[in-house]
């Protein structure tokens, strides 16, 4: 079945690599080592990137139709990635699940009196 028949829950769950550059790439196209940047941020997932890492993720990512080249360079070296529609529907999926998973988790602790 092709990539971009499935539904986008068919890609969960994320690994917190690919996690990390969907949602580096949430809002708008970047260059890799914006994607390394933001994801080791703690708001981005807080994951250290390597470049084999990386660019291998993003490979498989762009096989798989989440991303795709954009084209846009401004220095020979770089090139930059942005999301596609299905790269868009399977984040939300993923996000939408670990909220679920979030709740849960919440209101468990809360009914032991633990803070979550």
């Amino acid at each position: 079945m092709a990539a971009t028949l499935q539904p986008p829950e068919a890609w969960l769950p994320l690994t917190p690599t690919v996690f990390a550059i969907l949602l580096a790439l949430a809002d708008g196209e970047k260059h890799g080592y914006a994607i390394m940047k933001e994801a080791a941020l703690p708001a981005g997932g807080g994951i250290s990137l390597g470049p084999g890492t990386l660019y291998g993720t993003l490979d498989r990512l762009i096989r798989d139709a989440l991303v795709e080249e954009t084209g846009l360079t401004d220095d020979a070296r770089r090139r930059y990635y942005r999301l596609t529609h299905l790269g868009h529907r399977v984040l939300a999926a993923e996000t939408s699940r670990l909220a679920a998973s979030l709740r849960t988790a919440r209101s468990r602790t809360a009914a032991r009196g633990v803070r979550a």
